[in-house]
């Protein structure tokens, strides 16, 4: 059994679990659960919050939909999506208080977005694959937003990698790309070299400013690649994490320190553990 929300009075009432529901029910049963809990009578801290506050609750609820599928845990992705919906209620439920735009209004303009900016789907249109397609997308937003330059329009926020890849993304789709993957190696290794050079300079502004180019290379690389940087070095991070601590313990057991140890020594564990993870 579980609850719903009746339409005529939001009382609670009982369904039977095994009876099957539609998505417009469902999303309008939680739609009218999270309007019961901001009305009087409803909940606290619901009632209490605001676009802004719901922010760190937002980005908390992303990734952790990310670490679901990172994971491979369907179930947990189940879970996160519905909790990340949750919010995409929320936000709109406020914005519906405030006389601002309902969920019905930013639903239809999504569907008639997705309609108008895939005429190779829903229209006339042909498109060669994947990068013909999405090409036409960004060409259609730059001309709908009215945008200076083509790299508008990527937040502000994002991880540094990320907009890495996105400002690379949204340039190559102009025709400013490399042609053949050698010339993306051999830039990665002209950076490495500047970078040598400006560490041997010993002029600190000059070494960050080469590190920054090193990693856009390296970025570049992935995107080149068709890998997201940011996600092969949150891998990266994961494995690392899981390799030390597997170190850690591996000192633990043989009754030693970690800091009276050596690098040769630390370095011959952490081998050893590599060929088994």
């Amino acid at each position: 059994m579980e609850k719903i929300i009746h339409k005529e009075n939001l009382q609670l009432i009982m369904v039977d679990t095994n009876q099957r529901k539609s998505i417009g029910d469902s999303l309008s049963q939680l739609i009218e659960i999270v309007e019961k809990l901001r009305a009087p009578g409803g909940c606290p801290w619901d009632k209490e919050q605001t676009h802004d506050s719901l922010l760190p609750y937002l980005l908390e609820e992303v990734y952790e939909v990310i670490e679901s599928i990172e994971e491979e845990d369907l179930e947990l992705l189940k879970e996160e999506l519905g909790d990340l919906l949750l919010h995409v209620v929320f936000q709109a439920s406020i914005s519906k208080e405030n006389g601002d735009f309902s969920l019905i209004d930013s639903l239809e303009h999504v569907n008639e977005k997705l309609v108008r900016r895939h005429p190779h789907v829903f229209g006339d249109q042909g498109a060669d694959g994947p990068f013909h397609a999405k090409q036409n997308w960004e060409a259609a937003k730059h001309e709908e937003k009215k945008r200076n330059s083509r790299l508008d329009g990527i937040p502000k926020t994002l991880p540094a990698l990320t907009k890495s890849q996105r400002l690379q993304e949204k340039a190559s789709y102009t025709g400013f790309d490399w042609d053949k993957i050698d010339q993306v190696w051999e830039k990665v290794h002209e950076e490495i070299q500047e970078l040598k050079e400006a560490e041997k300079s010993g002029i600190k502004r000059h070494i960050e400013e080469e590190i920054g180019d090193v990693l856009f290379s390296i970025v570049n690389l992935s995107r080149f690649l068709g890998i997201s940087a940011e996600v092969a070095l949150r891998k990266s991070n994961k494995k690392f994490t899981s390799r030390f601590k597997a170190l850690e313990r591996e000192f633990k057991k043989r009754g030693n320190k970690m800091e009276d140890s050596n690098l040769k020594e630390m370095d011959k564990i952490w081998n050893t553990l590599k060929k088994q993870s």
